[in-house]
């Protein structure tokens, strides 16, 4: 079975395709056109995606060949997801591995924004400490605020369990369902969207993006806010309105925003967000560790290395694949 990786990944999962007997093909550059991509997709069984390729009826159509894809992320915002299903082809993600690296960085970019670090790591290194201010681009501290998580899953639990333990901040959430573990552990507290904006002094994404949620955070959502609130997306940039929150942000209708997602993404260099001094962005680095990216690595070949025996697909985006 012929294995087309688009973009080289860690040694672990590479070596275990190999051993199960898989024949690879990675291109020697990682940049490449939609059309040579589109070339490798049409010669090869199975895919193992890097990136935001998208996999949309169109794709498919020129691609007939292509049996299933393992996706090296958790989101799969990019597939078209019931044309896969209809086409009986197994879509595999990597849930779980990440969830710790990208709280990481929802908890990092919440305190970088609440005492303005990378302004003023920049005016360091701009040798710009100039003299004291008492008064000047003051933070705040983050000790007994609210949290409001929006999308309690595991990658929100480990957020909200680093808040809980760290500043004993108290914890609010929104989901489609109840989340007991987090009601249990971390005295959660579930509340309507609307409950959640205007609550929160940290609103923190964690929720899978669906079309249907593009521009959920508009500038009607930011009017309801805190004015102290923090607003931090380590999602996916489409929940945002961009231009909204950069409104929001120098009207002072909100406090601050960390962005690890960007809307668009990535970032354009000329965006006057990245000229405030309450706000933190970062290049989508979410699951950016060793570890983590090991761990990807890792349960992408054994999606791939199961589907190659006629197993099902141990973490799949679509399992109802199966039932067909």
């Amino acid at each position: 079975m012929k294995v087309f990786i688009n973009k080289r990944i860690p040694e672990i999962g590479i070596t275990m395709l190999k051993e199960a007997g898989l024949e690879i093909t990675i291109p020697e550059t990682d940049d490449l056109s939609y059309e040579k991509w589109l070339q490798y997709c049409k010669n090869t069984d199975v895919i193992l995606n890097v990136g935001h390729n998208k996999y949309n009826q169109n794709f498919f159509e020129e691609c007939p060949n292509v049996k299933a894809i393992a996706l090296f992320s958790v989101g799969f915002d990019h597939v078209d997801i019931k044309e896969a299903t209809k086409r009986n082809i197994p879509i595999g993600n990597t849930p779980d591995v990440l969830s710790r690296a990208t709280s990481d960085v929802a908890f990092l970019l919440m305190q970088s924004v609440a005492r303005r670090a990378s302004f003023y790591f920049q005016k360091v290194k701009d040798n710009d400490w100039g003299s004291f201010d008492p008064m000047y681009e003051l933070g705040q501290e983050l000790y007994g605020k609210t949290l409001g998580v929006f999308g309690l899953g595991r990658i929100g639990f480990e957020m909200a369990e680093k808040c809980k333990k760290a500043f004993g901040m108290n914890i609010i959430y929104h989901n489609r369902n109840h989340n007991e573990e987090a009601e249990k552990e971390l005295d959660a507290t579930y509340v309507a969207f609307d409950e959640l904006i205007e609550q929160s002094d940290v609103l923190s994404i964690h929720a899978n993006f669906k079309p249907e949620q593009s521009n959920l955070f508009d500038a009607s959502v930011f009017k309801k806010m805190k004015k102290n609130a923090i607003f931090v997306n380590t999602a996916r940039g489409g929940f945002h309105n961009q231009k909204d929150l950069y409104e929001a942000l120098v009207s002072g209708q909100i406090w601050g925003a960390g962005l690890d997602v960007t809307n668009p993404e990535p970032i354009e260099e000329n965006d006057p967000i990245l000229k405030l001094s309450n706000v933190c962005v970062l290049p989508h680095i979410g699951s950016a560790t060793v570890e983590a990216r090991n761990g990807m690595a890792k349960l992408a070949a054994e999606n791939l290395i199961a589907f190659s025996k006629g197993e099902k697909m141990p973490r799949i985006a679509n399992p109802e694949v199966y039932e067909i």
